[in-house]
């Protein structure tokens, strides 16, 4: 039989793409994300890795074959509710990744490892609070941080009192002005990039196979 020819994006037209953080990954005290103060940011080409990224998580794509009803599949229904609201996109960890790269073209991937970063230190043991609030504060939350999100002085401030004795709430203020942040600017523009809309193209023709 003859495979059916993969559909890929347009490489000319398609900022770069690159995974984001796992949340899990977070956990660690020592994650690269919260300790890295000294990367700079550099302007992203794009090369091989939507192939590659785009048939790991479509594999039937390549072999022509009818996607199965394997739950860690991509499907077009799934990629086209991400539209729906930017909380459907990131309760997805595959939308978690491809905002993700979308966020680093416009050079503001800060915002989603923040909030991704808030979300696991929801969940950190008690005796691990005091710790991973302060990595969390020093890498996103300072004056000086190497990925300083953008929120008002007040709530800065407020932060660093809070992380003195840190509770699991003490970083929900600033995460909730991220959160507005992506909603109100990002996710728009984002659900027009050719990076989703190539993605969701890709996988309707696919159904159609």
């Amino acid at each position: 039989m003859r495979a059916a020819a993969i559909s890929t994006p347009r490489l000319d037209k398609m900022p770069g793409v690159f995974l984001s953080a796992n949340p899990k990954e977070l956990k660690g005290t020592d994650h690269s994300l919260l300790d890295d103060k000294t990367q700079k940011r550099r302007p992203k080409t794009f090369g091989m890795d939507v192939k590659a990224y785009l048939r790991s998580m479509i594999p039937h794509l390549e072999s022509g074959m009818k996607p199965s009803k394997s739950k860690d599949l991509l499907s077009a229904e799934e990629v086209k509710q991400w539209s729906e609201s930017l909380e459907k996109l990131l309760a997805n960890q595959t939308g978690q990744d491809v905002f993700g790269n979308f966020l680093k073209s416009e050079f503001s991937e800060e915002n989603i490892e923040f909030w991704l970063a808030c979300e696991d230190y929801k969940k950190t043991e008690s005796d691990l609070l005091h710790r991973k609030a302060e990595k969390i504060y020093k890498a996103f939350v300072q004056s000086d941080a190497a990925k300083q999100i953008n929120i008002d002085f007040h709530t800065r401030e407020s932060t660093a009192k809070k992380i003195k004795a840190p509770t699991p709430t003490c970083f929900d203020e600033a995460q909730k002005i991220i959160y507005t942040l992506m909603e109100k600017d990002s996710y728009p523009r984002f659900l027009k990039s050719n990076i989703y809309l190539n993605l969701l193209n890709d996988l309707q023709a696919n159904s159609l196979k």
